[in-house]
């Protein structure tokens, strides 16, 4: 072990680091995603290969070989979303790139517009960019870059607004686009109750790692997409609570305890 270690050249240890920090991005960009479904599957699919060899299952060794041997276009073909999710994580920074309590303001707002509207019966979708671009969807709306505030983010979607339609996308704590148009979901697992706004707040999330809230017209539910996945009615608690733990640090809410623990003192 130490003659090895004392072989090793700084462009080895260099060469480790960088080939560690790839696999690192790449174990966080499919966590929680399909991706890691499917990464299982041809892992088992591997293994069964191997077995079949030792145990001379000449059949399925051909059949799992001839289907191995184009692994890479496979994969290709079967992560291409999750490949150019990747792609576009690519020096893209974490959302709210502003001060922690920048941060947690920009958080109120959004809660509070979304249950302002939800209180008026009127329905919203509302993005927020985290690692991975949202550039094309951005382009498919109106260009706003203004200040995230309550007010702003209620009249983008009042019924009498060209833009109530489409998304809001929000990224660094402004609100960078109005209108936006995104993919819908083709999950025909998801339940028939929800409507366009909900299956295309699914849709993006395949695609990329945003946070997007849903308010609903018919039911004046709030819900939290994220991953494919949906969280329906949720109170205005449960919200906060729940994108504080995806955007706010941990010692950062010990610190705004005690905070407001002096200021009440």
């Amino acid at each position: 072990m130490l003659e090895v270690i004392q072989s090793m050249r700084w462009q080895d240890v260099c060469d480790i680091l960088i080939v560690s920090y790839i696999i690192y991005r790449l174990i966080l960009i499919i966590r929680g995603t399909r991706a890691v479904q499917m990464l299982t599957g041809i892992a088992i699919l591997i293994v069964t290969y191997f077995g079949a060899r030792e145990l001379e299952f000449l059949t399925l060794y051909w059949l799992l070989g001839t289907f191995l041997s184009s692994i890479f276009l496979v994969i290709i073909i079967v992560f291409q979303r999750d490949i150019r999710r990747a792609l576009t994580q690519v020096g893209q920074q974490t959302p709210f790139a502003r001060t922690q309590e920048d941060e947690v303001l920009a958080l109120d707002e959004v809660v509070e517009a979304a249950y302002t509207l939800s209180s008026r019966k009127i329905g919203a979708l509302i993005v927020i960019e985290r690692e991975t671009g949202l550039k094309d969807y951005l382009e498919s709306g109106h260009t706003v870059d203004a200040q995230l505030s309550k007010e702003i983010l209620i009249s983008f979607f009042h019924p009498e607004s060209p833009l109530h339609d489409g998304g809001v996308v929000i990224r660094k704590g402004r609100i960078m686009s109005a209108g936006c148009v995104l993919p819908l979901s083709k999950n025909p697992y998801i339940q028939k109750r929800l409507g366009t706004r909900h299956r295309a707040a699914i849709g993006l999330s395949e695609e990329t790692d945003a946070v997007i809230i849903v308010v609903s017209e018919e039911t004046r539910q709030v819900s939290l997409v994220q991953h494919g996945a949906i969280t329906t009615d949720l109170d205005q608690t449960a919200l906060r609570n729940r994108l504080d733990a995806i955007f706010v640090p941990k010692e950062f809410h010990t610190q705004l305890l005690w905070k407001n623990w002096l200021n009440r003192s």
